[in-house]
C-alpha cells in the first residue's frame, strides 16, 4: 500500500493504521481464512448484502501470493460463508449444508 500511496501522494500507513484496517470493523480483508469468514459474516449482519466483491491485488504482491489468496478464498472462505448464511436464513433448520453455491437466477435482460 505504501508504494501506491506514495504514487498518489498519501502518507505511509503506520502499523497501527494497518491493524485497524484489518480488524473486524476495518476496511481490509486481511488474515487467515477464518478471520475473513468472520469479517464477511459480521458485515452481512449489518448490511444484509447478497454480493461480495474483493480485490486481491493491492500494491506489489507477487503473483503466486495473489493466486494462493484466490485459492484459499475459493476453497476455504466462500464455502463456509455459503453454509453459514444458508443455516442462518433457513427457519426450518434443514439448510442445505453442501459447499455448492445456491442456484443463480438471472433477471430478464432488456436490450434496446
Amino acid at each position: 500500500m505504501d508504494r501506491i500511496g506514495r504514487e498518489r501522494g498519501w502518507p505511509p500507513m503506520s502499523r497501527e493504521q494497518f491493524e485497524a484496517s484489518r480488524a473486524l470493523r476495518g476496511a481490509n480483508f486481511v488474515g487467515s481464512p477464518q478471520e475473513v469468514v468472520e469479517k464477511i459474516l459480521f458485515q452481512h449482519e449489518i448490511f444484509h448484502h447478497d454480493r461480495f466483491l474483493i480485490q486481491f491485488t493491492v500494491g506489489s504482491l507477487p503473483h503466486d501470493v495473489v493466486m494462493r489468496s484466490i485459492e484459499l478464498f475459493g476453497a476455504e472462505v466462500a464455502p463456509v460463508v455459503r453454509r453459514e448464511l444458508r443455516a442462518r436464513t433457513d427457519p426450518s433448520g434443514q439448510a442445505d449444508t453442501s459447499d455448492q453455491p445456491p442456484d443463480v437466477r438471472s433477471a430478464p435482460c432488456r436490450t434496446r
